[in-house]
């Protein structure tokens, strides 16, 4: 029998992915504690603030100056899905939505036609470091739907689906379901116009954990789905019975089960799985279109809307250190968790 895998492949900064997908990255943090303005409490000298992703002591400022973060910026033509592991983000965006959230939350946002965001990490222990995770996955959007209203949802941690399975030795293996079907269990609804809001795209997005020693099968998906497992902590994974080293991201044939076993220390991986939009795909930065023509319209459209402007205080805007997690919406719907 052939095997499943097609090609392995080492992780990059970020990591390569495939048709729907554009990009994805893993951001892991120790952050030291908080200062009174949210920030680390330690000296940023020798850091290139601003630009700051090199991992010294542990932590990143990325593009912060006093939080670390990504302060306002635009997007057009895609979603970003924000897997937030653990530690808080804080979202503000140009047409005026927010959201605090984390430990499990995930955040389905579609730029569509034109959003600014800022995606902050606000350090509220000022008593003992302060850890941050998260995946920040860009699903493209199809020709169609790359003009569509911007929209944002929040997915919380106790509406997404985890699935438990235990091997014939006892050992588990733990899936978090953000998109798609596993079994006969649904994800809660992506964003409406996503590619992953028709379930004939095949659209995949799982979170996986397994116990020292387990073993899991995946199951079969569509014929034609672009399917990776991305292997990110742990030691010894087989795939198929095929060692696969730390830090690689395995392509592997949708249509087939193929069973992992954990050899090692606990490990985790990521599933990224759906049919291709099949498009040609223009980029520029953080616009995604079809042409270098549609690009340049909205490097246009940009610097004449600003994409609904920013209503904000300051670029790198932070929620108060008081506020838990909630979510305020473009139509003043508000959610508190």
């Amino acid at each position: 029998m052939a095997s499943p895998i097609i090609k392995i492949k080492a992780l990059d900064f970020p990591w390569q992915t495939s048709d729907p997908f554009l990009f994805c990255v893993h951001h892991a943090d120790n952050y030291p504690k908080g200062n009174d303005q949210m920030g680390p409490d330690e000296s940023l000298a020798g850091r290139n603030i601003g630009q700051d992703f090199t991992l010294k002591d542990g932590w990143r400022m990325y593009h912060g100056e006093t939080v670390p973060g990504f302060p306002a910026h635009p997007h057009r033509g895609f979603e970003t899905v924000t897997i937030a592991k653990n530690g808080l983000i804080d979202h503000s965006d140009s047409l005026g939505a927010a959201a605090r959230f984390g430990y499990g939350d995930v955040q389905w946002m579609t730029a569509g036609k034109g959003v600014q965001h800022s995606e902050m990490f606000p350090l509220l222990d000022r008593e003992n470091r302060n850890m941050l995770e998260l995946f920040q996955i860009w699903l493209n959007l199809p020709k169609a739907n790359k003009l569509v209203e911007p929209h944002f949802a929040m997915l919380w941690s106790d509406n997404i689906p985890t699935l438990e399975y235990d091997d014939e030795n006892g050992k588990k293996t733990i899936v978090d379901v953000i998109a798609g079907k596993l079994d006969d269990t649904l994800a809660a609804a992506p964003a409406p116009k996503s590619w992953a809001a028709d379930p004939a795209n095949d659209v995949a997005i799982w979170t996986i954990a397994m116990e020292s020693g387990a073993e899991w099968t995946i199951p079969e998906g569509q014929e034609g789905s672009n399917r990776t497992v991305y292997f990110f902590e742990g030691d010894n994974l087989k795939i198929a019975d095929q060692s696969i080293r730390p830090y690689h991201g395995v392509e592997l044939q949708a249509n087939s089960e193929v069973t992992i076993k954990n050899d090692g220390e606990p490990a985790r991986l990521l599933l990224l799985q759906g049919k291709p939009i099949g498009e040609p795909v223009a980029q520029y930065g953080p616009f995604v279109m079809n042409t270098q023509n549609e690009i340049q319209e909205a490097m246009n459209d940009y610097q004449s809307t600003q994409f609904g402007g920013w209503p904000w205080p300051s670029h790198d805007h932070v929620h108060p250190r008081e506020m838990g997690r909630f979510a305020k919406h473009v139509d003043g719907r508000e959610e508190v968790k």
